[in-house]
């Protein structure tokens, strides 16, 4: 998610500022990185809950390839505050232009969602919504609060944009204590005039390490996409600087262009070097790593949040 720099965002088509040359090679996928189409009832459940509440899923929007295994299993990334984005990062698929007014019923939507779906673990995001003087944090907070109010025992995993020149925003969304606070760095530095075209790397990285300074509790996580045509040394001080904003959790997954206009594939990165990744980053102090081919944001979210909590408990344990 990147950030439009103090201009006005007027309509136009989907992405055209995003195509790439016509003779630019389009690689083909490997064997590990292929999916098999949803097909199963539970998947249709899932489609029929989100429908029935007419909520937006990231899952659908973005176009995930774990969808047909999530929505399977009843696991769902809300999105909220429209389908429309006021930015237009080279790799996302999310539409851009003008969004529409906040649905004030929409906190109450979701948590009604999450409350027939049964989740033990609810990961909330959004488009960015720079035409509103806080970014959202509000609604994000009225989110947390009525799925709170409705599914006390649910666990909230939130995956906001940068909240770029909306101060204080970000201390009305951490007020609303969600358990995971999620910032996606997306890609390595030297990328982000391409990739995340406005975005600020340093920003960022700052807004993560506000989360703790904020209050400690609350876990903070990061992930970024591999192929990109990042460098294996540019990774691994991504790394570093994400442990010096005290980040707890990082995800890093493949790559994979939603149409040819979009930012190409430079490479599909093998299963062994995201292993490698995996390896490293525990030895540079993460309490949990996901590192895989398919690895997205909030996919195995839940599993991946028990983990983390066991993980601090160990740590903590060490030091008593």
């Amino acid at each position: 998610m990147v950030t439009v720099l103090d201009r006005t965002i007027a309509p136009r088509p989907r992405h055209p500022e995003k195509a790439h040359r016509p003779d630019q090679e389009v690689l083909r996928k490997p064997d590990w990185i292929r999916v098999r189409a949803p097909v199963s009832k539970g998947y249709a459940e899932t489609r029929e809950i989100v429908r029935s509440n007419k909520l937006v899923t990231v899952c659908e929007e973005a176009g995930c390839p774990n969808i047909g295994e999530c929505w399977d299993k009843k696991h769902a990334t809300f999105m909220i505050m429209g389908e429309i984005c006021t930015r237009a990062c080279a790799f996302c698929n999310v539409r851009t232009g003008i969004p529409g007014a906040l649905d004030a019923n929409e906190p109450q939507s979701v948590a009604d969602a999450v409350a027939q779906m049964g989740l033990t673990h609810v990961v909330i995001t959004s488009v960015d919504r720079d035409d509103l003087a806080d970014g959202g944090a509000e609604h994000f907070a009225a989110v947390i609060r009525a799925i709170r109010k409705t599914s006390p025992a649910t666990t909230i995993e939130i995956l906001t944009p940068d909240f770029l020149r909306k101060d204080g925003a970000l201390e009305v969304v951490v007020e609303a204590k969600p358990d995971v606070f999620n910032h996606n760095l997306e890609t390595v530095p030297s990328l982000y005039l391409t990739v995340r075209p406005g975005a600020r790397y340093f920003h960022s990285l700052r807004l993560l390490q506000r989360v703790k300074e904020l209050d400690p509790s609350i876990f903070t996580k990061s992930g970024i996409m591999v192929g990109l045509g990042e460098e294996r040394n540019e990774v691994l001080q991504l790394m570093d600087d994400l442990r010096s904003a005290n980040v707890d959790f990082m995800t890093i997954g493949q790559y994979l262009a939603p149409t040819r206009k979009h930012h190409p594939v430079k490479r599909f990165v093998t299963p062994d070097e995201f292993e490698s990744f995996k390896t490293v980053g525990r030895t540079k102090g993460f309490l949990l790593v996901a590192s895989s081919p398919l690895t997205r944001s909030s996919h195995h979210a839940g599993d991946d949040f028990a983990k983390l909590r066991a993980a601090r408990e160990a740590a903590l344990a060490r030091k008593a």
